[in-house]
């Protein structure tokens, strides 16, 4: 069977959610590559960093483990949840993150070293390396053994003058996602058609360039990095993001999400479900149509109206 052939083959199954069957399948690819370099098998070229493998198989039980965070920093927020897990059979567990992400790192459970990813690994002493996103095929994890207890990130709800207003619900929002897959972000303008609903205190939690190209409405707070905004986060009653670290982020903090997914949506969010084993606290939203949003936003809301009325 091709490369191609079982990659197609791995990620039907974890769609399906059949995570079993997926990991022997990394189990056929992972001995089929030993000993080569990970490059490109049509251009030769090398692997970006967070496409190469890591992890060579060697057992986790007893070892120094160190976890490198190569892929997105919504990535790192999902899955450095196996690292509790990793701890209960590793001897020490040191974790290489994205720098902009190491305080909330620090709550996280398990952890013994936290180094930045991109100075770290000079300083560190291991004994096995693995990415955070082979956690879990390292752990064989399952439907029924996925780590869901939340919050795993611990961060103070930010609190806000109520100035003699009654409260109103807050639902935070974000519209873009990286520039890498344009098919999950939002036009700005289309988001803004949810601000037409005057019971509701909208937060815009959009960050970065895109930021710029909002129609204006709706309170934008001052966020200077991370804590900060885990901390507005935790201040919501809602928030409705398209798939990036923000989703992550809520769905981490146990906080009620709304993520917005187009029709072909990434494999973790599986296929027919509006709910996800990865967060307790999410809700799906998908696309019917690739590229069509204005239904789904049309959806929201209705859905925003049925819960918080209007």
């Amino acid at each position: 069977m091709t490369a191609a052939r079982q990659a197609d083959e791995w990620m039907h199954m974890m769609r399906r959610g059949d995570w079993e069957a997926a990991w022997r399948i990394s189990d056929r690819i992972a001995r089929e590559r030993h000993g080569l370099e990970p490059r490109d098998p049509l251009t030769g070229q090398w692997l970006p960093r967070h496409l190469q493998w890591v992890w060579n198989r060697t057992p986790l039980h007893g070892r120094r483990v160190r976890v490198h965070c190569y892929h997105g920093m919504g990535d790192t927020i999902q899955f450095i949840r196996f690292v509790p897990a990793l701890r209960r059979c590793a001897s020490h567990i040191t974790v290489l993150g994205q720098p902009q992400l190491l305080p909330l790192l620090e709550t996280v459970d398990g952890i013994d070293a936290l180094l930045d990813l991109d100075d770290g690994p000079n300083r560190s002493q291991h004994e096995v390396d693995i990415e955070v996103m082979e956690l879990p095929y390292a752990l064989r994890a399952t439907l029924l053994t996925l780590p869901t207890a939340i919050p795993y990130i611990h961060v103070t709800a930010r609190t806000s003058q109520a100035n003699g207003k009654p409260h109103r619900p807050r639902v935070g929002l974000v519209w873009q996602s990286g520039s890498w897959d344009v098919s999950r972000s939002v036009a700005p303008e289309l988001m803004r058609e949810l601000l037409r609903m005057p019971a509701i205190d909208f937060r815009i939690l959009q960050r970065g360039p895109a930021l710029a190209s909002w129609p204006g409405g709706g309170e934008i707070p001052a966020i200077r990095g991370i804590l900060e905004e885990a901390a507005e986060l935790r201040a919501l009653d809602l928030l409705v993001s398209v798939d990036t670290l923000s989703a992550h982020l809520a769905g981490a903090l146990g906080v009620p999400t709304w993520t917005l997914l187009p029709a072909w949506a990434d494999w973790r969010w599986m296929e027919g479900r509006e709910d996800t084993p990865w967060y307790p606290t999410m809700r799906l939203f998908r696309q019917a149509r690739p590229g069509d949003w204005e239904p789904l936003i049309a959806r929201v809301r209705r859905e925003l109206r049925w819960r918080f009325g209007s």
